[in-house]
């Protein structure tokens, strides 16, 4: 498939979305109206993300345990799985510090001076099993079956591990069948990944359309400070991601930032980390990682490195408690930033992942948690650019941690693959 051409096919799409939205949404008589042709813009969406969650489990499963398989020992899985939680760990840290100072800096709750809810209120979100006893239960998943069926990444990782560690020590005794099964398996999935992709402009489309017809350009305007805020702190974050890549990749990191951009496209007119995640594996593989780094790390990434999300998570926490004018003190933002590295951990599979954590978070702090309505309406928005900055930073992660491994090609082997495309 031709990315530069399916890249200028989903940025239209994304405008004539946008235009289509508003014509729709300036003559609805009324919001059911306009909720009810929205729905239907809705259908194109859901089907185009149902058929990208379809190939992510056999995908994920087939690409970890082929790389697994191929490290040979158990050292290397360890010592690759710790360079990579050191950059996780890392990059979590400086998203929420980032979050946390912007929204000090700025202060865009102060002047709403909002009257406390009653206790009654709520976000309507569920947030009873966000603690972290309920996150390392659910690491471990009861059946693979199950794992597969929910596309609960982190649960099929840890299955992966323990399969891709018995097909090495299998392998090792001259069995080597199931490996090739699940090498031709890889690139099967590739190709189902090209026929959805060709449908992806549709989907942008859909999903900018439904958004508008409901929300309207007024809610850029009438938000578009706190927004606006909220993608200054984006752009810097992403500043700070390419000049740390740039100490470990040099100059190849403008490579990386080219091969990756139609997975950003796709994760931000569509808000899903999912629908970014094939095109995001075959990018890495043409900047020159390795599969094994690449099938290992990224998965990994999308429960762990999370930075968009995390710098959401501060700013919005900070932004409902200024909003209903309780101060925060300093030692209570560092105990919130500790709380939310533990917590944003794993939530990939958890629907709404940000608002949910958010919403977990608030009562520890004794912070309303029908607060969080105030940017429900417009988090739609807020998910484009955190999911489109989860995906850089995964990128990021999973091509320096092949430059450390010694298993990130040069950039004149580069070239050639990207000209295939």
């Amino acid at each position: 498939m031709n990315t530069q051409k399916l890249t200028r096919q989903i940025g239209i799409a994304m405008l004539l979305g946008i235009l289509v939205g508003y014509i729709f949404h300036s003559f609805a008589p009324d919001t059911q109206a306009a909720k009810d042709i929205a729905s239907y813009f809705s259908l194109v969406t859901d089907i185009f993300l149902r058929m990208i969650k379809m190939i992510i489990a056999p995908l994920v499963f087939a690409t970890l345990v082929t790389g697994i398989a191929s490290m040979g020992d158990a050292s290397a899985v360890g010592r690759i799985g710790l360079k990579a939680m050191l950059w996780f760990v890392s990059a979590s840290i400086v998203s929420l510090l980032l979050g946390m100072a912007l929204v000090n800096l700025f202060e865009p709750g102060v002047h709403m001076q909002l009257v406390l809810p009653s206790i009654a209120e709520s976000s309507g979100l569920k947030t009873a099993d966000l603690t972290l006893k309920g996150f390392i239960t659910h690491v471990f998943p009861r059946s693979i079956a199950e794992a597969m069926a929910g596309n609960e990444i982190l649960q099929i990782l840890v299955f992966s591990l323990f399969f891709g560690a018995a097909l090495g020590f299998v392998k090792g005794k001259g069995y080597t069948m199931l490996d090739k099964c699940l090498d031709e398996l890889v690139h099967i999935m590739f190709r189902i990944t090209d026929y959805v992709m060709r449908l992806a402009p549709i989907g942008v489309f859909a999903a900018m359309a439904a958004v508008i017809t409901v929300q309207g350009l007024g809610v850029l305007l009438s938000y578009g400070k706190l927004i606006g805020e909220f993608y200054l702190g984006l752009a810097l974050l992403w500043g700070i991601l390419l000049a740390v890549g740039y100490l470990f990749l040099g100059k190849s990191v403008g490579g990386l930032l080219r091969l990756i951009r139609e997975p950003i496209m796709l994760a931000f007119s569509t808000a899903s980390s999912e629908s970014a995640y094939p095109k995001t594996i075959e990018s890495l593989e043409k900047f020159g990682v390795s599969k094994r780094i690449s099938s290992f790390v990224l998965p990994l990434g999308y429960s762990f490195n999370l930075d968009g999300s995390m710098m959401y998570q501060a700013f919005a926490v900070l932004f409902i408690a200024q909003a209903y004018g309780i101060e925060m003190s300093l030692a209570q933002q560092l105990i919130l930033l500790l709380v939310l590295m533990v917590t944003s951990k794993g939530m990939a599979g958890v629907a709404r992942a940000s608002l949910v954590v958010v919403a977990a978070t608030l009562p520890m702090f004794n912070l309303p948690e029908a607060g969080l309505l105030l940017i429900m309406g417009i988090d739609q928005f807020f998910d484009m650019g955190r999911t489109a900055t989860n995906v850089l930073g995964n990128s990021l992660a999973t091509a320096v941690v092949a430059k450390l491994e010694g298993e990130q090609s040069t950039q004149e082997t580069i070239q050639p693959a990207e000209a295939r495309t």
